[in-house]
C-alpha cells in the first residue's frame, strides 16, 4: 500500500442512479432527436440532472420553461415529472407534435386521483409545494378538489369540510419514513379515508432509501450524488443523517471538499434516480487520488424494471 495515500474504504449503494422512468425519458428525447432532427424542445428540465441536461443539449435538444417558447411546428417533449392537463391541451390547440416522457408511475397517480375526483372524494396529497411532480398531478383535477400536505403541522390542522369523503395520494420522490408518519396521522384524524391500493413511492425512491439506510449504519460519512432540485437525491441525505451519518449532497465530484472526510474511515457513495453512472465513477476517481481505496458493493434490491416507449417511437 502507498505510504502517502491514507486507506479508505467505499460502500456504494446498489440500487442507485438512473431508475427505469428516468431511462425512459432520456431515452424519448434522444429517438426524438433522432427521429425528427434536432432541435427538439423539452418543456422543464427532462429529468433533475445538469450532466443529463447539458449532455442532450449537446445532442441538439433546446430546453424551454413554457410552452409559449416553442416555436410552431417543432416537437416538444414534456419532462419525466408529468405536467398538468392544460399542456397538452395547448399544445394540441396549436398542432404540436409532442412526446409524453411523465414517468408511467406518475402517470399512474394522475389517473388514481382523476379516479377518485370522479367518486366525490376530496384528495390529500401528501408532497412538496413547487415541485413539478406535484403542479403536474394538482393539474389533473379542479383545484378546489385537492389539498397539499406538506408536513405534520399539516396533517395535524387540516380541517375537512367532509371527513367522511377523503382520500390520500403521494408524490412519487418522498421519504418513505416520513410519509407513513404523515399517513398515519391522516388516518388516525380521519379513520374512512382511502389511500391507494398499492403505495405511490416508487419503487426505485424506495429501494435507494433502503440502499442507504443499510449502507449509513456501516459508514463515516455519506455521499449522494444529485441535484439540490432532486427530491429523491434531497431524501437519500436525510436517510442517511437518520442514521446518524453525515453527509453531503453534490452535483458533481468537483464539489467534495477534502475536510469533509478528514477521521473517515469508511465513505458511503450513492445516486439519485437522475445521476447517472459515470458521475459515480467520476466521485470514485477522484477520491482515489487522495485515498488508497478499496470498493464494497452493498446491495439491498436487485431492479429489472422497463416501461414501454411511446407508440410514435417504437419503431424509430
Amino acid at each position: 500500500m502507498s505510504a502517502s495515500k491514507p486507506p479508505l474504504k467505499l460502500l456504494i449503494a446498489a440500487p442507485r442512479g438512473f431508475c427505469a422512468g428516468v431511462d425512459r425519458a432520456i431515452r424519448i428525447v434522444e429517438l426524438a432527436i433522432e427521429r425528427y432532427g434536432a432541435p427538439v424542445y423539452v418543456r422543464h428540465e427532462i429529468v433533475h440532472n445538469k450532466y443529463v441536461v447539458d449532455s442532450l443539449k449537446e445532442k441538439g435538444a433546446i430546453f424551454v420553461k413554457e410552452l409559449d417558447e416553442v416555436p410552431d411546428g417543432v416537437p416538444v417533449v414534456f419532462s419525466a415529472h408529468g405536467v398538468p392537463k392544460a399542456v397538452p391541451a395547448k399544445a394540441e390547440e396549436r398542432g404540436l407534435e409532442y412526446l409524453d416522457a411523465t414517468c408511467p408511475l406518475v402517470s399512474k397517480v394522475h389517473r388514481q386521483a382523476e379516479r377518485l375526483v370522479e367518486a366525490g372524494k376530496h384528495i390529500l396529497f401528501i408532497g412538496h409545494a413547487g415541485h413539478p411532480e406535484v403542479i403536474g398531478t394538482f393539474g389533473q383535477v379542479p383545484e378546489d378538489q385537492m389539498t397539499l400536505i406538506e408536513t405534520m403541522a399539516d396533517a395535524e390542522s387540516y380541517q375537512a369540510a367532509d371527513p367522511d369523503n377523503l382520500a390520500y395520494l403521494t408524490q412519487t420522490t418522498l421519504s418513505v419514513d416520513d410519509t407513513r408518519d404523515l399517513i398515519a396521522a391522516l388516518e388516525r384524524r380521519f379513520p374512512t379515508i382511502r389511500g391507494p391500493k398499492g403505495e405511490d413511492i416508487c419503487y426505485a425512491t424506495s429501494n435507494r432509501q433502503t440502499a442507504v439506510k443499510t449502507m449509513a449504519a456501516q459508514c463515516d460519512f455519506v455521499l449522494v450524488i444529485g441535484a439540490t432540485n432532486s427530491s429523491n437525491s434531497v431524501r437519500l441525505l436525510e436517510v442517511a443523517e437518520r442514521e446518524g451519518t453525515p453527509g453531503r449532497l453534490i452535483a458533481r465530484a468537483a464539489e467534495i471538499d477534502f475536510g469533509w472526510l478528514e477521521g473517515v474511515r469508511t465513505l458511503g457513495i450513492t445516486a439519485g434516480a437522475s445521476a447517472p453512472e459515470i458521475l459515480v465513477r467520476e466521485v470514485v476517481e477522484r477520491v482515489a487520488a487522495h485515498f488508497e481505496i478499496t470498493e464494497e458493493v452493498v446491495e439491498t434490491a436487485v431492479e429489472n424494471m422497463t416501461f414501454k416507449l411511446p407508440a410514435a417511437l417504437r419503431a424509430a
